[in-house]
């Protein structure tokens, strides 16, 4: 893979990237026009995928946020083609690496020495490159780490990158501009986080302490001595990430060993916790052939307020959604529903949230689910192709849903389609108070 020896860092050259872009996909859709004219049954597959080749060729040299929002919509399969889907998956750990004067030079910043000379080696290409950083090899005396570096730029560039991925973004979603602008302001918080390497230590080292505890789940433990705010240093952990795993052809039993620390881990943080690992794309799991799983990447946390918690979990309950004097009020607080809504909105509204709710809390509704199950995955992808054509969304007012619950349905999304390609049958633990 190309090494890249610069990135773009001002607004100026940014902006041009996706000028520059925009171009490209206009003439796509000029060729696509073309093959209709010549051939009225041509489909849409061949546009799909020249612009999401294009769009991640420039997303991937860019770095930073815009890229990261491509990995996000690959982890949501249900948005976008399968063109994109692929394209963009390939932003969760095999980006185009930083190359290694770059590498050199952030070290010098931060440590006033080289790699070399903080360690006995240091690999000069990148093992994994990503949205926000990319990570290096390293031995130590008798240890081997793990050292990810982020990208120059990348933090300052956040919210310019935002407002110019925000046309690509618009389209790819089918949403609404209010609806957006609602996701995109929570996704830059999430995003300036991100970027803060001494809260990711600290959070690394804190949600590790706590979770430690959880069958078939293990941690690399983190060095903050060699980290820094744009350098975090931790164990090397071996491992296969989820399509090298399947490759092997695991037994159903080590699937469903991975599959139930999986689920396990995030139930403690989401119920106990009350913060969560929101970032559950396949690049952040190392998994084992024992039915060990490993877990990396403390950079997206989701903090999940008390009332938020109380209100959303309470809509998993079968009970509830068939009493409309208790759900009510929990959709208005979740602002699901508004006052000035009209009567016919508001039906439109309450009926989707009580086929949604029931539909994503199903798994919770059983002692043990089964993952593989097609069936519900298609009722899953169907229902929000059906949403995404709905007039009432699109010409919504509002945004419908707290901005809370955006990290939070990803989380149980990203860890649904984890299971799912594990073909795993896991105990679907719930609170006690859940009905």
């Amino acid at each position: 893979m190309k090494e890249l020896s610069k990135i773009p860092v001002s607004k100026v050259e940014r902006a041009s990237k996706f000028i520059t872009t925009g171009a490209k996909v206009g003439r796509n859709y000029l060729k696509h026009y073309g093959r209709k004219i010549v051939d009225k049954n041509a489909t849409r597959e061949q546009l799909d995928q020249d612009n999401a080749t294009d769009i991640y060729g420039s997303l991937s040299e860019l770095k930073g946020s815009a890229l990261k929002v491509a990995q996000m919509l690959a982890m949501d399969k249900n948005l976008l083609p399968g063109a994109y889907q692929d394209q963009f998956a390939m932003g969760q750990y095999s980006a185009p690496p930083l190359s290694y004067p770059l590498v050199v030079k952030t070290f010098q910043k931060y440590f006033s020495q080289t790699p070399n000379q903080m360690f006995d080696t240091f690999s000069k290409n990148a093992v994994n490159a990503a949205s926000i950083g990319q990570v290096h090899k390293a031995t130590k005396d008798d240890k081997t780490y793990a050292v990810k570096i982020q990208y120059p730029g990348v933090a300052e560039s956040i919210s310019s990158d935002l407002k110019l991925v925000r046309p690509f973004a618009l389209r790819l979603f089918n949403l609404n501009e209010v609806e957006l602008d609602h996701y995109m302001e929570e996704v830059e918080g999430k995003l300036l986080e991100e970027t803060d390497y001494g809260l990711e230590l600290d959070r690394s080292m804190s949600i590790t302490k706590n979770t430690g505890h959880i069958e078939n789940i293990f941690f690399p433990e983190y060095y903050p001595e060699y980290s820094s705010e744009r350098v975090i240093t931790m164990d090397w952990l071996e491992g296969k990430h989820l399509k090298e795993f399947l490759k092997t052809e695991p037994s159903q039993e080590v699937r469903n060993n991975i599959g139930q620390a999986l689920w396990n881990f995030y139930h403690h943080q989401i119920h106990n916790l009350k913060e969560v690992h929101a970032d559950p794309h396949p690049g952040n799991f190392m998994m084992r052939e024992d039915g060990t799983l490993g877990i990396i990447d403390f950079g997206c946390v989701k903090v999940i307020p008390e009332d938020f918690y109380d209100a959303y979990f309470r809509l998993i309950s079968k009970d509830l959604v068939t009493n409309d004097d208790e759900l009510l009020p929990i959709l208005y607080g979740l602002n699901f529903i508004y006052d000035d809504d009209s009567e016919h909105e508001k039906k439109v509204f309450v009926d989707t949230f009580k086929t949604m709710t029931k539909l994503l809390g199903r798994p919770f509704h059983y002692d043990s689910f089964d993952f593989s199950n097609e069936a519900y995955f298609n009722e899953i992808y169907e229902l929000s192709e059906r949403l995404s054509k709905m007039k009432e969304f699109r010409n919504s007012r509002h945004p419908r849903g707290s901005r809370h619950g955006l990290y939070v349905n990803r989380t149980y999304f990203g860890l649904y389609n984890l299971l799912h390609d594990l073909k795993a049958e896991v105990i679907t633990t719930k609170p006690d108070w859940i009905s």
